[in-house]
């Protein structure tokens, strides 16, 4: 799979960073009108043929990250569910792999998690975590879902360091009270034509700005957790069932 991936889908719903909720995701997804096997934990479809597009950080955080990392695979091998790469999907990826990484921010409870599953469970999520594509395009170019977001000169190109701009955003240089990288607003600069919706930082509502939308609401952190409906640019969300992991800083 090419790390920017191009797919001629119109009919979308976008969630934005799941970290872990898997109840919440599947309260969400009924809501939207999915059919999903609850003894399976996974998506069977939808009435109108409608697509679900997961926005990065499935994983970290939240109490059911296997089940979050099962339907999303067992949603990309029937062409249900597409997915771009986190931040913390990338970190799990590594740790998978062997890099010795700090386990704070959640890594530690996805890694425990992943321990109560069979061996060849780890493999299939490494293979999953190792194919998400830095950023998807839909319809015709007209709609980008990105986990933290991306400059209009990067759309249609693929690099390691649009990668990484793709997991993390860009930074200003300087940290904040919080001892957290301050985020350049690169919405603030945006002019593309193409749609973006992402994620990546929480806010308590979603956020749009310049023909960009962020839609990590913080369920994780007790918020709530967000899908972006299109073409119908509709918000559709769920709360989330309680306050399971505390935010690095206030949102």
């Amino acid at each position: 799979m090419n790390r920017a991936q191009l797919l001629e889908l119109q009919q979308l719903d976008i969630v934005g960073d799941i970290h872990g909720c898997f109840d919440e995701l599947l309260s969400l997804v009924g809501l939207l009108g999915y059919e999903i096997s609850h003894d399976e934990g996974i998506i069977l479809g939808h009435p109108q043929g409608r697509k679900l597009v997961l926005a990065g950080d499935l994983v970290d955080r939240g109490p059911k990250v296997p089940e979050v990392l099962n339907l999303a695979m067992h949603g990309q091998q029937a062409s249900r569910v597409f997915s771009v790469v986190g931040n913390h999907d990338d970190k799990l990826l590594r740790a998978l792999k062997g890099k010795e990484l700090d386990l704070r921010h959640g890594l530690r409870e996805s890694l425990e998690q992943l321990d109560t599953h069979p061996e060849n469970f780890r493999v299939e999520a490494l293979t999953f975590l190792e194919s998400l594509p830095s950023y998807l395009v839909f319809d015709a170019g007209q709609l980008i879902v990105s986990h933290a977001g991306i400059d209009e000169e990067f759309i249609g190109q693929d690099s390691e360091k649009i990668r990484q701009i793709c997991m993390y955003g860009k930074t200003t240089g300087e940290v904040d009270e919080y001892g957290l990288c301050v985020r350049y607003p690169w919405a603030e600069d945006y002019k593309g034509e193409a749609m973006v919706v992402y994620g990546h930082t929480p806010n308590s509502n979603p956020a749009m700005l310049n023909n960009t939308i962020n839609i990590d609401t913080g369920c994780v952190f007790g918020g709530r957790l967000t899908a972006f409906r299109y073409p119908e640019k509709e918000m559709i969300s769920v709360p989330a069932h309680k306050f399971y992991f505390s935010p690095p800083k206030p949102f």
